[in-house]
């Protein structure tokens, strides 16, 4: 193969890329091949590449296995010789690189978490109407079962003027939506001031970014010291700003919140919860839970069924507690078995399907705006702002006149699903 040079004398290369993971982790990919891009190398599928990258994941085992499992299918190709060179980035490295040295001779480079980014060279891994934008690494929350605070190694916010010189550019593009996301955004500025500056920020990203259609929040810690009364009015207020809420409360019982070492008991819970519905009405708050942690009984277990029966919440993920190696709940008594914890999962599950589909009814007959994401041979595919992408609903949408990703329509609801609604454009 004939080598190509760049101008600065280096050769170019085709580089593929494998994200997995997490929006965070995407946005570390796009920053990882944005680099690589302004230095001459050519970004392609993987079936064409010379050089293989994998962004790994290692928040909990199934994504540990996910990451191994890549990293051996390039493996592969590089034995048959499709492949010149493997990189492995990302948390997984992060956490085992000297271990992963030894038992993976074929890898070329492990290198760990890439820091925030903070020039705009980044090559775009979402579809052309929406982005993702990090503002913020690491957390500064230490919950007894996670291991980011072992890998990301301390809370870091984005400078103000980097955030909004992205946003600058996001604006140019016109963008349909942009997704702010970290591991906890109601942090934001505390490392630079001491304090949450996350409504301030927000305030200028929606006057920088005056075309861009909806701008959505991920991931706000539950605690009413930083999900401030100023943030919950600028979201009521702003209609840009979807009224959707991602608060992963884990718990609800006081126990096994002071064993996960959340910072919240449960009056605070239902009291934020009642607050936010008070002042966003239209609000959809999704929310995660952790199953089978150690030392959850039945009673626990049912406590927590019961809270979510009557909380109704609009979104709700569910996860299976993974015992993971350096973290204080690894060796905590109580350790429950798998089969119990995959019982709690799918009772919890069949729950929340009921909830949805229940919520999903009431949308019947209505008018809603939605966000179209793909074209179809008979329909396309949308979402409300009550979904982000990729992890909660979708619209069907049946339309007599051609729509193409990025166009926000209205739709009449005419049908509804567990999780998802059909309609027709009004």
């Amino acid at each position: 193969m004939k080598k190509i040079h760049s101008g600065s004398g280096r050769t170019r290369q085709k580089v593929g890329m494998l994200s997995l993971g997490c929006p965070r982790n995407l946005v570390d990919s796009e920053n990882i091949l944005g680099r690589l891009k302004s230095r001459g190398h050519e970004i392609v599928d993987m079936s064409q590449a010379q050089i293989g990258i994998v962004n790994t994941c290692s928040f909990i085992e199934e994504a540990k296995k996910e990451s191994i499992d890549a990293i051996l299918d390039l493996v592969e190709l590089k034995n048959s010789g499709r492949l010149k060179k493997i990189l492995v980035y990302g948390c997984l490295v992060q956490r085992y690189k000297d271990r992963l040295r030894r038992q993976l001779p074929e890898i070329d480079a492990f290198v760990g978490c890439p820091s925030l980014n903070h020039s705009n060279c980044s090559f775009s891994l979402t579809p052309r109407h929406y982005a993702y934008l990090k503002i913020c690494e690491g957390c500064i929350n230490n919950c007894s079962y996670c291991a980011i605070p072992k890998i990301k190694k301390g809370y870091s916010s984005l400078e103000e003027n980097i955030v909004l010189e992205k946003v600058g550019d996001y604006q140019r593009r016109k963008l349909s939506e942009l997704n702010i996301i970290g591991q906890d955004i109601s942090g934001y500025g505390k490392d630079l001031s001491g304090r949450t500056q996350l409504a301030s920020l927000l305030k200028k990203i929606i006057t920088v970014g005056k075309d861009i259609g909806w701008i959505r929040l991920l991931y706000l810690y539950p605690d009413t010291g930083r999900i401030t009364d100023e943030l919950l009015d600028l979201i009521a207020s702003q209609p840009r700003i979807c009224k959707y809420i991602d608060l992963p409360i884990q718990h609800i019982n006081d126990r096994i919140l002071k064993l996960m070492r959340r910072n919240s008991k449960k009056k605070d819970i239902l009291n934020l919860i009642s607050k936010i519905r008070r002042k966003i009405p239209q609000v959809g708050l999704r929310t995660s839970l952790i199953v089978g942690f150690p030392g959850e009984t039945d009673a626990q277990f049912r406590e927590l069924v019961d809270f979510t029966e009557e909380m109704k919440f609009e979104r709700l993920g569910v996860f299976m507690y993974s015992r993971e190696e350096g973290t204080p709940a690894y060796s905590l008594n109580g350790q429950v078995e798998k089969k119990v914890k995959e019982e709690r999962f799918n009772n919890m599950m069949l729950k929340q399907q009921e909830i949805s589909r229940q919520l999903n009814q009431g949308f019947l007959g209505r008018v809603l705006e939605v966000l179209i994401d793909e074209n179809k041979k008979d329909h396309c595919l949308g979402r409300t702002q009550w979904d982000a992408p990729e992890v909660d609903g979708l619209v069907y949408v049946r339309s007599k006149k051609q729509l193409s990703p990025g166009d926000f329509v209205r739709v009449k609801i005419t049908d509804t699903l567990e999780y998802d609604l059909v309609g027709e454009v009004a």
